[in-house]
């Protein structure tokens, strides 16, 4: 039985988010103390030209578990993320979005279901008891394509690999290293090779709705053939490393 959870950490990437980042911060933090979840909040500011870290820094004195990592560059979602888990201090992590896409409450169940036992929660927006709201219509088809490629190939019953917004022990994070996707193609990359590299997880439904401010960082002409040399990088693991990277293999 794996220990017992002390602290969560939740990293959120953020780049240019001056119009939410603020509620987004405030809501997660009510909603963990309300909850009694104890957690510290690492926004990593990735380049940021707008007035984001300003309103960070701002809001700390409110917001003691606030930490605020400025990253000096080279930038990417994906390289905001690695130096948010190479600063948390807690034997957990949930990566979630700064536009308030991802609900606050779904963090709380996301330790509580860690608090099980399992090693990784993944959320999904389309199993029973998930959503989304307001979702583009192109951007929906090219998820469900990408997600059935992902379900095919690897065959792990996941339906919502690409999601960002999913829960990992410290554990798991230390054994999927290194980490190589300097983009959003390190949203595949994480649960995949937590999955291969025999990790146990749950999935729970989780709701999601489109941003309200601001404009979505996420290229979808640029991301293909990223998302798909992770893809095959993983692939090539499960198949021709003869279980080098496994989770026992790590622990022994």
């Amino acid at each position: 039985m794996p220990a017992s959870l002390q602290l969560l950490s939740i990293v959120i990437p953020a780049r240019d988010e001056e119009a939410c980042i603020a509620s987004t911060v405030e809501h997660l933090d009510l909603e963990l103390r309300l909850r009694g979840v104890p957690h510290e909040i690492i926004v990593v500011d990735d380049g940021s030209s707008d007035t984001t870290w300003a309103i960070l820094q701002s809001i700390r004195e409110n917001v003691p578990a606030l930490r605020p990592v400025k990253s000096p560059g080279p930038h990417g979602f994906g390289r905001a993320i690695t130096r948010g888990l190479d600063a948390m201090s807690g034997d957990a992590v949930v990566i979630m979005m700064a536009d308030e896409s991802d609900d606050c409450r779904d963090v709380v169940r996301y330790w509580e279901e860690l608090n099980k036992g399992v090693d990784c929660v993944f959320g999904s927006r389309f199993i029973k008891g998930g959503g989304v709201i307001d979702y583009p219509t192109v951007k929906y088809v090219l998820n469900r394509t990408a997600n059935l490629f992902i379900r095919i190939l690897f065959r792990h019953g996941l339906n919502d690999t690409t999601n960002a917004f999913k829960a990992y022990r410290r554990s798991v994070i230390d054994g999927v290293r290194p980490i190589l996707s300097p983009h959003f193609n390190i949203t595949v990359e994480l649960p995949l090779k937590a999955v291969i590299r025999g990790y146990s997880f749950a999935t729970i439904p989780i709701t999601w709705r489109n941003r309200r401010h601001g404009v979505a960082k996420l290229k979808i002409r640029e991301m293909g053939s990223r998302y798909l040399f992770v893809c095959l990088y993983v692939w090539m693991e499960k198949y021709f490393s003869r279980g080098d990277y496994m989770k026992k293999s790590l622990e022994s």
